[in-house]
């Protein structure tokens, strides 16, 4: 089901809700929603956690046998349910032919990732050849920093968010002090106006625009972490690059979140993790983008044997053929078993598509917004969204805040079977993804959050 033409989440639910002569909070409205989902089926390929097997979930006040509504995927996605299979695959390929898994069978160890590498770039907006499955996040973020940032007297900052999340926030400063920096003056925080949770894209412009001929490298996040803000990314690598800055983005929030389009915004380079909305597993196989137009003149600072052109690469004469672009990047062979959830994952989004998975979260994420607002507008103080009400600033998550101690409301929420996430200082993130969420979930969030602040007793 996707917004009526022309209309906005609110406009489709409240016309459904007229439709069908029921209050838009109602369940029927959800009902019909997930009716006419032409995604639902989707779901099936997931493996969702039961009441039962949460281990804070309260027998008392859920039914066990149920699936809990599951709204963590921004902190780790379920399970796809081909994941298992592929992993038993390549353990008994192992048990029964040792070494010569290497070369032989589906997923050959030695390039296992190669061959996935094209549907990781369609969910990223990239060419293949521009994509790269190895490590994980923060050592991609490293090796693509020690390349990209190239500090001189004049210009040696880096430009990130205030609050990038603690990974990014640690790299940047690490790296800075490598290259004999310091910090304090070379570490640009970009913070939102007072009183605000967000940043502005005319802020970012701006500064982009007042610091540009200091600043070295623009490393944002896609989408950020805390209040679900997404950015302009295309804005951003065009002003960026105006200035003679590289930009780069970490998009662990964003990939399998929102359509990317990497190659045609010309960023420069990107990393990401697999295991959010992903949904490859905890501590996933990454990711890496470095643009075509860096094949030749980017190469990589630190050199491993997987960077060698695969053709002579088993020569063993110690000559280096660097692959170009972003594959010269490659340090060592990567783990099969990580390869297989990976795999199992991007199949899904090849059936689905991330243009019709987009449009589906903009109505499954509209329609949460729709219902809180609906019960909590009278005492918008109680619970607040802080993450961007355009619906083109943000991904699926919704970043809501709290009057009472929110992590009281996450126990409670917890008691009643809903899995999503609380993050410091007083923020509970709640993520419907389009892949396995449904209309009902966030109905049962909704009628769920309720109980939890009566419980606390803020209602």
């Amino acid at each position: 089901m996707e917004p009526l033409v022309g209309l906005s989440a609110r406009e489709t639910v409240e016309r459904i809700a007229a439709q069908l002569d029921r209050s838009a909070a109602s369940a029927d409205v959800a009902s019909y929603l997930d009716q006419r989902d032409a995604l639902r089926h989707l779901r099936r390929r997931f493996l969702v956690p039961r009441m039962a097997d949460l281990p804070k979930a309260d027998l008392s006040l859920v039914d066990g046998s149920q699936e809990c509504i599951y709204l963590a995927g921004n902190s780790l996605g379920l399970q796809p349910e081909r994941a298992g299979t592929y992993l038993m695959e390549e353990l008994d390929k192992w048990a029964k032919t040792g070494v010569h898994g290497h070369l032989g069978g589906s997923r050959p160890w030695a390039w296992a990732e190669n061959n996935i590498e094209g549907l990781m770039a369609d969910v990223v907006g990239a060419k293949a050849e521009e994509v790269a499955l190895m490590n994980g996040l923060t050592v991609n973020l490293h090796l693509l920093l020690l390349s990209f940032y190239k500090p001189t007297a004049a210009r040696h900052k880096i430009l990130l968010e205030d609050q990038a999340f603690p990974s990014d926030h640690y790299a940047v400063e690490s790296q800075i002090r490598l290259r004999g920096f310091d910090p304090a003056g070379s570490m640009l925080r970009l913070a939102p106006r007072p009183g605000e949770h967000t940043l502005r894209t005319r802020d970012i412009l701006e500064e982009i625009e007042r610091e540009g001929d200091s600043i070295a490298v623009v490393m944002l996040s896609g989408v950020q972490y805390y209040t679900g803000q997404l950015f302009d990314m295309a804005a951003i690598a065009e002003a960026g690059q105006k200035k003679g800055c590289f930009v780069g983005f970490d998009c662990a929030h964003a990939v399998g979140n929102v359509e990317l389009k990497l190659h045609d915004w010309g960023v420069d380079f990107a990393c990401w993790c697999s295991y959010k909305y992903v949904n490859a597993g905890a501590g996933g196989l990454a990711g890496a983008f470095v643009h075509e137009k860096h094949d030749r003149d980017i190469k990589p600072a630190l050199l491993g044997w997987w960077g060698h052109d695969l053709k002579t690469r088993f020569l063993m004469d110690n000559e280096m053929r660097l692959q170009p672009g972003v594959s010269g990047f490659r340090l060592s062979n990567q783990p099969v078993l990580l390869v297989c959830p990976l795999q199992a994952s991007l199949e899904v989004f090849k059936e689905a598509g991330m243009p019709a998975l987009r449009r589906k979260s903009l109505l499954l994420t509209g329609y949460l917004e729709y219902l809180i607002q609906h019960h909590y507008s009278e005492d918008p103080a109680r619970v607040r969204v802080i993450t961007p009400s355009d619906p083109r600033q943000r991904g699926c998550q919704l970043s809501l805040c709290f009057s009472v101690n929110v992590g009281r409301i996450h126990q409670e929420l917890e008691k009643r079977g809903v899995a999503c996430d609380m993050r410091e200082p007083s923020v509970l993130r709640v993520a419907p993804v389009p892949l396995y969420n449904s209309f009902g979930d966030v109905h049962g969030f909704v009628q769920a959050l309720g109980s939890a602040l009566r419980a606390c007793g803020a209602l």
